[in-house]
C-alpha cells in the first residue's frame, strides 16, 4: 500500500512515477490506483525476475520505463509479456 501512495505524493509535485509489482498485488493496486503499474508474473520479492536472469531483468526495467513514458492518464496498469 505505501508504494501506490509515495508515487502518488510523487507525482504531486510533478516527477512522474511507475511501481512494479507481482501479480499477486494487483487486487491492491487496483483499489489504490498507483498512477502507473507494471505487473509481473514473479515470485514474491522478484519483481525483476530470478536473480542471475540479467536479460530478463533488464527486460522488465525496459518495460516499466515504456511505461512510465508513453502512459498518459492515469491510472495506467500494463502487465509483464515476454
Amino acid at each position: 500500500m505505501t508504494v501506490s501512495h509515495l508515487a502518488r505524493a510523487i507525482e504531486n509535485v510533478g516527477i512522474p512515477t511507475v511501481s512494479v509489482y507481482i501479480e499477486a498485488f494487483r487486487p491492491t493496486a487496483e483499489l489504490l490506483k498507483p498512477p502507473r503499474a507494471l505487473f509481473t508474473p514473479f515470485m514474491m520479492g522478484r519483481p525483476l525476475g530470478l536473480p542471475h536472469q540479467r536479460e530478463l531483468q533488464l527486460a522488465t526495467i525496459q518495460l516499466a520505463l515504456n511505461l512510465l513514458a508513453s502512459a498518459d492518464n492515469s491510472p495506467t496498469f500494463e502487465n509483464f509479456i515476454q
